[in-house]
């Protein structure tokens, strides 16, 4: 290997080097937000009622899983009807779980949405209390004294 080919192998290695993310430390420059995040209460409302109403097509299509394992009676007396009920009773638990959590994320976005609300209300409602608490003083003179 020449040397002029060995210097350039170290220097690929070296900038191959330089190129790899490094997680123990911030960029000189790490760059900004645009500041154009929006988030209102009517996005986060419409999401938590949109998880939430997929319960009732979870519920509907339990409903009818349901439905298809009448016929197969307590004891069918084949291996194939088993399997099936083993089947529909690992479904059934799958099923109830994806309700579940459709439920829990429904309520948490709705919060979500609320809490934002809230926590504006929150800051008016302390800023107008500090408008009461510490409320312009009369005016001595001018108009207030007839002047």
């Amino acid at each position: 290997m020449a040397w002029e080919e060995w210097e350039q192998l170290k220097s690929a290695a070296a900038e191959q080097h330089a190129a790899q993310m490094q997680l123990n430390h911030v960029p000189i420059d790490p760059g900004g937000g645009t500041g154009t995040l929006v988030s209102n209460k009517p996005a986060w409302s419409k999401a938590g009622q949109d998880v939430g109403s997929l319960r009732e097509d979870i519920s509907k299509a339990m409903a009818k899983l349901t439905d298809g394992q009448k016929g197969l009676g307590e004891d069918a007396g084949c291996l194939t009807a088993t399997a099936q009920k083993d089947v529909h009773a690992s479904w059934e638990t799958y099923v109830k779980n994806v309700s579940g959590r459709c439920g829990k994320l429904s309520g948490l976005l709705e919060k979500a949405g609320n809490d934002q609300l809230k926590t504006d209300e929150a800051i008016e409602v302390e800023i107008g209390n500090l408008k009461v608490e510490y409320g312009d003083t009369t005016a001595v003179g001018g108009q207030d004294k007839g002047r």
